[in-house]
């Protein structure tokens, strides 16, 4: 690996996802009663995201932003359980092209972990995967390359092991390596182990579970972390840390912000998020502009000087010049777009029990939704000119949501000054006149994009 890394300097790269954690559900951003001293240390030794976005309220469409860099309704993933079409181009598969070993380990849900499957992470560019069709806890079963394999303890633990085990076998191989490591917590039923309950002993059992599974989810975080330094790669990886939705309702903190985990208002939206690369940022640093999941895609595809496929517009933008302090606003604004589209049922345990007593008795096992045989299939879902559902566009501090009721078409607009009203309660679209309008347009253009998008727009040349 260190020959490789003499020639081209490029560096190993470490993307991690928490799954419903909230913006307010760390130490370092003020909660009182987490215990997160992994995250911590990096909020205070690497870079800070005080303002960044998951691209969608919900996990799977998330997921997928991270994988293509692109805002989840142009490849059909409108909500959870909806599975990435084969026709995208994944991080996974575009780093390939600069001699990188890809990994994904844990919550997958962006369709099947089964074998030969053209939904299944094997099938969008990972050499090496032990993936759960949706979130997991104690004692998982996942899917090691297609096989379902059993696991004994914490969630968080297993995933861990399983990419510092990649890590090390890209070491021994030589090899530079993105490793896609994305927990299964703190999604509900929060089911935590004991010790990590005691921590919070005088709280409600809930709340033990729940925070318990954040310290798990710290601790396993804080391991990956300490084996890059072990084995002499902390200075030349990238590690990026960041949650797929807001907050979860009741228990989750949004540190103030309206709405919770489904909402496209802020609470929905913000997330935590760390990067460190010392090689390239040796010193800690906070970035406020406002920033999104999509930015991971073009951000590597930036540092790895790899060029993107101009027949597929990204919705993310490399956030390399505002990291490396040449720029100090962001390019361009961000678009969210929450269909009225119902997810579909990933239920992971009992998928998992059912296909590893399949291949105990060597027969097929129970067939997967319709959706995911059908993805790649192109179909019109939305006619141009209408975009129902809740979408907004984010610019600056600037925040405008537009609301199209799927029955009656009926629109409906709100304007919010994210600078002066975190909260968004404010609604502002008498007081700004001349902005309205230009907002209105640019997200409406915006939504036109997406629609052609999904409709098939972008798939004249297949990979």
């Amino acid at each position: 690996m260190s020959t490789l890394r003499a020639v081209d300097n490029l560096p190993n790269i470490v993307l991690v996802m928490a799954d419903d954690q909230g913006w307010g559900d760390m130490a370092y951003n003020g909660h009182p009663h987490l215990k997160t001293p992994n995250f911590d240390a990096m909020a205070k030794e690497g870079v800070r995201f005080d303002n960044f976005h998951a691209a969608a309220p919900v996990c799977s469409p998330t997921r997928g932003s991270v994988l293509t860099g692109r805002t989840p309704n142009r490849y059909g993933v409108f909500q959870w359980g909806w599975p990435l079409r084969p026709q995208e181009l994944t991080l996974a598969e575009a780093l390939k092209q600069a001699d990188y070993r890809t990994g994904h380990f844990g919550k997958w849900h962006l369709g099947s972990v089964r074998k030969d499957q053209p939904t299944s992470p094997g099938a969008q560019g990972f050499d090496a995967w032990v993936s759960s069709p949706n979130f997991f806890d104690l004692d998982p079963i996942l899917s090691e390359r297609g096989k379902a394999t059993q696991f004994q303890g914490d969630s968080s633990d297993i995933t861990a092991d399983l990419a510092i085990q990649f890590i090390k076998e890209s070491v021994e191989k030589e090899q530079r390596f993105v490793a896609v490591v994305w927990f299964g917590s703190p999604h509900n039923p929060h089911k935590a182990l004991k010790a990590d309950r005691e921590l919070y002993a005088d709280l409600p059992k809930n709340a033990q579970d729940f925070y318990g599974e954040i310290t798990a989810m710290d601790r396993a975080f804080g391991r990956i972390r300490d084996t890059l330094k072990e084995l002499g790669l902390r200075k030349n990886t990238l590690l990026w840390y960041y949650s797929d939705n807001g907050a979860l309702p009741k228990i989750g903190s949004t540190g103030g912000r309206r709405g919770n985990k489904g909402a496209v208002y802020e609470g929905g939206l913000a997330v935590p998020a760390l990067l460190e690369w010392p090689a390239k940022f040796p010193e800690p640093k906070v970035i406020t502009e406002p920033c999104v999941t999509s930015d991971i895609f073009p951000t590597l595809l930036d540092i790895t000087d790899l060029e993107p496929d101009k027949s597929r517009p990204l919705d993310g933008v490399s956030l390399m010049p505002l990291l490396e302090g040449t720029v100090k606003k962001r390019s361009q604004p961000i678009g969210f777009w929450d269909s009225p589209i119902r997810g579909i049922g990933t239920p992971a345990k009992q998928w998992m029990e059912e296909q590893m007593a399949a291949e105990k008795e060597g027969r097929e096992p129970t067939p997967e939704p319709q959706a995911f045989a059908e993805a790649g299939q192109i179909k019109e879902h939305f006619a141009p000119q209408k975009y129902p559902g809740h979408s907004a566009w984010l610019d600056g501090n600037w925040k405008l949501h537009r609301m199209e009721d799927p029955k009656t078409g009926a629109v409906s607009w709100e304007l919010y000054d994210l600078a002066n009203d975190p909260d968004e309660s404010r609604v502002l679209l008498a007081e700004q006149p001349e902005r309205v309008p230009q907002m209105q347009e640019a997200l409406e253009r915006w939504l036109e994009s997406v629609a052609k998008s999904l409709n098939g727009g972008d798939y004249v040349d297949k990979p």
